[in-house]
């Protein structure tokens, strides 16, 4: 059995009209195409849809049994398709973005909303998340796309770099060293530092051996959120290091920030994306916005002002 979409349009259109003439307008087809659809429906189903006579049109019995499913199935059919009109528009979809927490409260928060005053029939679901968890949800298809510093590689895991920035310390305004325009690692050594758990103290201190400085960090205490290492830091318990991406957060604590030279060690940031795998058009279209504005350094202009004027080139 062979049924086309378009004979079946046809035999809805004779059915709804009770006529060839108007059924044809309907459809702007010729009469006898029109004639053509309907009767190669009738062989291909092995049934009379419509009983003709000289002065009547109507349904035959099997096509009256026929006609609420065909006419379900093609409404059905015209929403599927108007579906995919407005994902394609941008006018509805739902884009799913795993990033830090860090990332979360800071940079995210503006995007979003950025883009909901463009999309704002697009639904956007923040996942906040450890860093090292921002990779497995991307791996376990949670969401669409990741957000996060540089990880171990994944063969499964597409990443490409979006930005790359510097340390700087946080430190209360009234410490010691935060008189001082730029600091050194070495200044920091003799201070309780507060890290980040996981890969984050690995890394810094393997850049570190990497510059050949002699620079040992043995972080006094690892924690979860840079929220935390920063409220500690305000209470007195030690000093962090971060992005400067973080400053808002940094101020919002009544801290300071302060670049850290010798060696200037920058971090890279890229969006995570399993392999393979197609985005929808509104994650698609979130993912280029966010490698637009993130790729061009745009949120993070006044922080690195703060570097250059301190003499850095990053």
């Amino acid at each position: 059995m062979n049924v086309t979409l378009r004979q079946l349009r046809a035999f809805v259109a004779v059915a709804r009209t009770g006529s060839f003439t108007l059924a044809a307008e309907s459809l702007f087809i010729t009469q006898s195409a029109l004639s053509g659809l309907i009767k190669e429906l009738e062989q291909a189903l092995g049934l009379r849809l419509f009983d003709r006579s000289t002065r009547r049109l109507q349904l035959s019995g099997a096509g009256a049994d026929l006609y609420a499913h065909i006419e379900k199935i093609l409404l059905d059919l015209d929403n599927v398709i108007e579906e995919v009109g407005k994902l394609k528009a941008l006018q509805r979809g739902l884009v799913r973005v795993a990033v830090p927490q860090l990332m979360a409260c800071t940079l995210m928060p503006g995007l979003m909303s950025a883009f909901r005053n463009d999309y704002p029939q697009v639904q956007l679901r923040l996942v906040d998340s450890l860093v090292e968890q921002v990779m497995n949800r991307v791996f376990a298809g949670e969401v669409d796309f990741g957000l996060g510093p540089e990880r171990a590689p994944n063969s499964d895991i597409e990443a490409v770099q979006l930005f790359e920035l510097p340390f700087m310390a946080a430190l209360p305004p009234h410490h010691r060293l935060a008189s001082k325009r730029t600091l050194r690692w070495t200044d920091l050594a003799g201070n309780p530092l507060i890290t980040l758990q996981g890969q984050f103290a690995e890394r810094l201190a393997t850049d570190l051996g990497a510059a050949k400085r002699s620079v040992t960090l043995e972080p006094a205490n690892e924690v979860a959120f840079m929220s935390t290492a920063l409220s500690m830091v305000a209470a007195g318990l030690g000093l962090t290091v971060c992005i400067p991406y973080a400053a808002e957060m940094v101020r919002q604590y009544g801290l300071v920030l302060r670049p850290v030279v010798d060696p200037v060690v920058p971090r890279g940031f890229y969006v995570f994306r399993r392999r393979g795998r197609t985005l929808s058009p509104a994650a698609q279209r979130f993912h280029d916005f966010i490698c637009e504005e993130l790729g061009q350094h745009r949120p993070f202009e006044r922080a690195l002002r703060e570097v250059q004027q301190a003499g850095l080139a990053c």
